[in-house]
């Protein structure tokens, strides 16, 4: 967990996480980076995730959870970047939800692309429509099983940790630059097979993937404590 000296805003619980990852050149990642960001890279090599979960009790802090805001769906799209500082995190090309009110107040608060969309979990499933459509329309279809083996926590200096464990978000607005930054135990996963995917939220981001991904994990969830956005500079 990284440290930081902004104050706690939020707190949230992540479940049902699904980490789905493709190998990218780090070509086309710094092309649509934002300035102030670089790729990161692990051997070489980058990464873009599609991560499907739930969201559970998202509440500010002085305020209780409210079952028609606090409890949704989401899934996102993105990448491993570092800021100039060398402060590993991750940045997001889209982000979905079920929820139009908490669309709202993420594009807000903390200045993310969300885009509402209807979605569903299921038995080892998740699914999602966009219906605010600006670039264009897009979804995601997944079923997959759990390997039957031990829970495991990501081991320092590996692909699994560099993918998993990332503790800041960089976003922007306009010009600037903004980090946030998030605190939780560290992931116990396994590992994620039999995927069956049907999904054009990477193409929409401008990364047109229609192989199988490279690596697949599970995680039932964690709590998790947001911080407030800092400025980043980008000179």
């Amino acid at each position: 967990m990284l440290g930081c000296m902004s104050k706690i805003v939020m707190r949230q619980e992540w479940h049902a996480l699904l980490f789905l990852h493709w190998e990218v050149s780090p070509e086309s990642v710094q092309s649509r980076l934002p300035e102030g960001l670089i790729v990161d890279t692990f051997d070489g090599k980058t990464y873009l995730g599609l991560v499907p979960f739930t969201m559970r009790n998202v509440r500010p802090v002085w305020f209780p959870a409210v079952p028609w805001l606090s409890h949704f769906h989401e899934t996102n799209v993105r990448v491993y970047v570092r800021d100039k500082s060398g402060r590993p995190g991750v940045y997001f090309f889209s982000l979905e939800a079920a929820n139009p009110i908490a669309v709202e107040l993420a594009r807000g608060l903390f200045k993310l692309p969300y885009h509402w969309a209807k979605m569903e979990l299921g038995d080892h499933s998740y699914a999602s429509e966009r219906l605010s459509h600006p670039p264009k329309p897009a979804h995601s279809r997944i079923t997959y099983q759990v390997a039957q083996e031990p829970l495991r926590t990501a081991a320092p200096s590996t692909l699994e940790h560099f993918l998993i464990e990332r503790y800041t978000l960089f976003s922007v607005s306009g010009k600037q630059l903004f980090a946030g930054h998030v605190a939780h135990t560290p992931y116990q996963f396994q590992d994620a097979h039999s995927l069956q995917i049907d999904q054009n939220l990477t193409h929409a981001a401008g990364f047109p993937l229609d192989t199988q991904p490279l690596l697949a994990h599970y995680s039932g969830g964690v709590n998790v404590d947001i911080f407030g956005l800092e400025p980043v500079e980008v000179k």
